[in-house]
């Protein structure tokens, strides 16, 4: 499993598992950086958010995503505490985008495109609850669109494996420690990387190819 292989020993050996890239931790929960004018906030877990992140970088509107942890109960939790799944969270990636370019509606299209929303507590190799599927919202509208596509889903797997994603109102996310931050594209190299999470980028790129960025289309 992702979680638990010697590349995250490597990290904690190099003293990198403490430092936050986009936390400044306060009174012991996290401070995230704020949405820019004209932006909106989009919070999902799907598997692990080295390939997530990837995977909803590449949408068009879609101008900052960040790795982290939410759905649990456990305030800032490390990255240790999370895979050990005592503190409820998920690896989560928190989006930053331009609703004028791409809608909610159709950034969780792309978030349930991009693992497999019918898994329970895990994707593909990697097993626990920190890899279960969740769709965050922040209003009854969203709520709906979420809802409305499980549906669709559903109906279009004939209802056989029913979707297994969560669906809960937003409350924290706390982003992970920095060397988790971009890792899919500093890390090209690395084995589940080349044989896990680029499948996922790859398939999004082909099943919805007019929401990627130009420069990332095959």
């Amino acid at each position: 499993m992702k979680c638990k292989h010697l590349l995250v020993v490597f990290a904690m050996l190099m003293g990198a598992c403490n430092e936050r890239q986009h936390l400044e931790s306060k009174n012991g929960f996290a401070v995230v950086v704020p949405a820019k004018p004209g932006e909106a906030v989009a919070t999902y877990a799907g598997g692990c958010f080295w390939a997530m992140q990837e995977c909803l970088l590449e949408l068009k509107g879609v101008n900052k995503v960040i790795s982290g942890y939410a759905g649990g109960t456990t305030p800032d939790p490390s990255y240790e505490q999370v895979v050990s799944g005592k503190t409820g969270h998920a690896e989560s990636v928190q989006v930053y985008y331009n609703p004028k370019v791409i809608s909610f509606e159709r950034l969780t299209a792309a978030f349930f495109n991009a693992h497999d929303p019918k898994q329970a507590d895990r994707q593909g190799p990697d097993v626990g609850t920190d890899y279960r599927s969740i769709a965050f919202y922040r209003s009854e509208a969203e709520e709906r669109i979420i809802r409305n596509k499980i549906s669709e889903l559903d109906s279009l797997n004939g209802y056989v494996t029913p979707v297994a994603t969560e669906v809960t109102g937003f409350k924290v996310f706390y982003p992970a420690e920095s060397h988790h931050q971009d890792y899919y594209r500093r890390n090209s190299w690395d084995y589940y990387i080349r044989n896990v999470s680029r499948p996922k980028v790859i398939k999004l790129r082909k099943t919805m190819p007019e929401l990627i960025k130009p420069e990332y289309k095959d």
